[in-house]
Order: C-alpha cells, then structure tokens, then sequence
C-alpha cells in the first residue's frame, strides 16, 4: 500500500501503475513502459506509453494527487479541459479517464490525457490570443449565468464557482475568497490596512467598476474563462508548432477576466499578448473602464500568488496594496460625489 509519493516517486523512477489505471487504457493494450515526468508544485506525473491492439504506439499523461485537495484539484482538472475541448478542441490535450486508485495507502487520484511533446512557455502572441478569443467567443454558459457547475481549483485552491446572474456579485465573492485564504495562510496584516482596503474594494470600488457592464441595457456574455493561463500552464506542441494550454481552473465568466493574469509583471504574456487578443475580442463596454477591470482582475492572480508562494507574501502584498489604493482612491470617491451632483442637476 502507498501514497501519492511512492506511486509515482523521483523523476526518472519506473511507476508500477494502479489498477484502476490500467483498466482504464484501451482495450487488450499492452504497456510498454511508465515512468515519472516534470515535476510539479502539487501533484506527481507519469508518461505511460502502450501498446495498441493493432500495433501502433501511443502515449498517455498521468497526473495524480492525493486526499481531499487532490481530489477537488484532479476532477476540477479533467471537467475543465473537457469543457475547453468541446468548444476549441485543438487546443489542449485530449483528456482521456479520470478515477481513484485502487491501491494506495492514502484516497489518491488520478487524470489520464493525451500526451503530447510540449515547449512550454508563452506561445507566439497571434496564434495563442486568436485561439483563446475563439474559446471565449464559442463557448455558451448552459445556465446562462456566472460560475460552474462543480468547484474548479486555481492551483491547489478551489474556487467559489456557484451560479450568479451578476458578474460584479461572482466576482466579488471569488476575491473575497482568495483574499480571506491569503490572510489566513500569512497571517494578518500589522496595522489592518490591508483587510480595510480590501474590504473598501469589495464593498464600493467593485459595484463602480462591473457593475456598469450589466447595468443601463448592457449584457454580459458568461464566456468559458481559462482561469489560470500563463507560460507554465501552455507551450507550443512541437509536432503541429500550435499552442496548446492546460492546468486549468475553468468558470463561464467575463471573458476580459483571464487577461488580467497578463497584467503581471512576472508573467511572460504581455501587452503584444493582450493587443493582439484585442483585435478578436474588443473591450466590453464602457469601453473607457477597460483598464481599471483589468487592475481589479489582476488583483486576484496576484493574491493567489501570494497563498501558494508565502515566501513571496511581502513583496505581493505591496502590489496588491498599490492596485487596490488606486481602484480605492479613484471609484470610492466617484460613488461619495455622485449625490452631490444629482442634487445639483434637480
């Protein structure tokens, strides 16, 4: 019996494969060989190659990860690259099974897709943001609304995905989220400015600031987001030279939301990246406050920075401070003068 760490041990081990993964390889295959592969953060990986019925070789990708964590990450997983490969199916591997092993000492899981031989890193920007256009263009909510039908996992995190007719109420509820997270995993801020911005932010800047994309007849189109895209979540498949994008952590939400990973200053996807996506999908309206969501959006990815890398805390914090005074000192006092103004027009 064994945990997630004996099943698949050091990179370059031979993985002795789980029951439950063999039965689910297609039929009367042989394997060849399995093996550990990359490396990850949270999870272990393996590339099992087999044998076919009629002669041909081919090549799974195994992830797994182990208790409740895992489990949530795992199946988040393989719903989201299904739910990416029904409307762009070039565009990512092709999820194949997912299930638990039969063996382990620990409730371990498992995500079974396509393996493919990827460059990783942030692809050419035209291709990649026409492709990531075509996803959020093609993709239709089945509820109409906000959110997604299981809990996805940015990371090793689970998000907040339920349902919610209105963008600005989904949105604020996942920050609130992640922010609570943060703090809780390092620990309060000293003199409590930090949890106060964040507060002012959610309460009054967020109304300001999405609140007009579904306000005054606008609608918004819950597109299927990719939820964490940036360099180490895609590459270039070194067969075709297409893109290809993975390690997701998928809502329908508003399509601008997975640019705001871009913002990052460490993130290798940069402003060729979001010009050229912007030739495909135009900001939505009020064309004018494109920039202030993408602030606000960028928040969150930086937050979740900060949960999964608490080394980094200090220095994230900073960031996130600096964009949210701004949002802060910019829609807080919008939303404080706007009686004044409406009392001076009656």
């Amino acid at each position: 019996m064994a945990g997630v760490e004996d099943v698949i041990p050091d990179v370059g081990s031979n993985v002795e494969l789980d029951p439950n993964v063999r039965k689910v390889l297609p039929h009367n295959s042989t394997i060849i060989s399995s093996y550990t592969y990359g490396t990850a953060a949270w999870t272990r990986a393996a590339r099992i190659t087999i044998l076919l019925e009629d002669g041909s070789e081919k090549s799974y990708f195994l992830k797994c990860a182990s208790e409740d964590q895992g489990k949530a990450m795992i199946e988040g997983e393989f719903a989201s690259i299904s739910e990416i490969a029904k409307y762009t199916p070039s565009l990512t591997p092709i999820p194949h099974a997912h299930g638990q092993f039969e063996d382990a000492s620990i409730p371990t899981y498992f995500f079974l897709m396509e393996f493919l031989n990827i460059e990783t890193g942030a692809p050419e920007p035209a291709t990649i943001s026409k492709q990531l256009a075509d996803l959020h263009a093609r993709s239709v909510s089945p509820t109409g609304k906000f959110g997604y039908h299981m809990i996805t996992c940015h990371g090793p995190h689970p998000q907040d995905t339920r349902w919610e007719e209105s963008w600005a109420v989904f949105f604020a509820r996942l920050l609130r989220q992640f922010h609570d997270r943060e703090v809780n995993t390092n620990g309060p801020s000293k003199d409590g400015r930090y949890e106060t911005e964040m507060d002012k932010l959610i309460t009054s800047a967020i109304p300001e600031i999405l609140g007009p994309l579904q306000a005054n007849g606008r609608t918004l189109k819950p597109a299927l987001v990719h939820g964490d895209l940036w360099e180490e979540n895609c590459g270039k498949d070194l067969e075709t030279g297409q893109p290809k994008i993975f390690d997701a952590a998928v809502f329908y939400g508003h399509n601008e939301y997975d640019l705001g990973m871009w913002r990052r200053e460490l993130i290798r996807f940069g402003r060729p990246h979001i010009r050229q996506y912007l030739r495909h999908m135009p900001p939505s309206e009020p064309k004018e406050q494109w920039d202030d969501r993408s602030r606000l959006y960028c928040i969150k990815f930086e937050i979740a920075h900060s949960i999964g890398w608490p080394a980094s805390c200090e220095s994230q914090r900073e960031i996130i401070m600096r964009e949210m005074r701004h949002l802060n000192n910019k829609y807080i006092a919008m939303e404080q003068n706007r009686p004044c103004l409406l009392a001076r027009q009656a």
